[in-house]
């Protein structure tokens, strides 16, 4: 029998546009913290800070 998933399902918003572009997964065990990741956002057409939301 497998257990639950400790995994919870986030989305990534660019902190220059808004736009939510990526979907990811994080441990909310072990990061308690939210995530913040530079990433490629297609509407600015460039690498910016994205930041955790629902």
């Amino acid at each position: 029998m497998a257990a639950k998933g400790k995994r919870e399902n986030i989305g990534l918003k660019c902190s220059e546009c808004g736009e939510r572009n990526y979907i990811a997964t994080r441990n909310k065990k072990t990061h308690p913290a939210k995530m913040e990741i530079k990433k490629f956002c297609p509407r600015c057409n460039k690498m910016t800070l994205h930041k955790e939301c629902k």
